[in-house]
């Protein structure tokens, strides 16, 4: 389960990167796309409204 989640992972960071650079975001200002998985939790999993806070993307744009 673990893998799969991290794949997931990676895929929703993979459609966000492609979508930003799709409509103009140079590639060069983006971090990633990195896919964090169970590794880097914001919330309980313990929880529906924890788990669904823990699916997210995250990135940084550079001026």
């Amino acid at each position: 389960k673990a893998a799969y989640n991290q794949d997931l992972s990676e895929r929703r960071a993979k459609i966000v990167y492609d979508y930003l650079t799709a409509h103009g975001i140079d590639a060069s200002r983006l971090e990633g796309p990195v896919g964090h998985g169970v590794d880097s939790p914001i919330d309980s999993n313990k929880t529906t409204e924890g788990r669904a806070r823990n699916r997210r993307t995250e990135l940084q744009v550079q001026q």
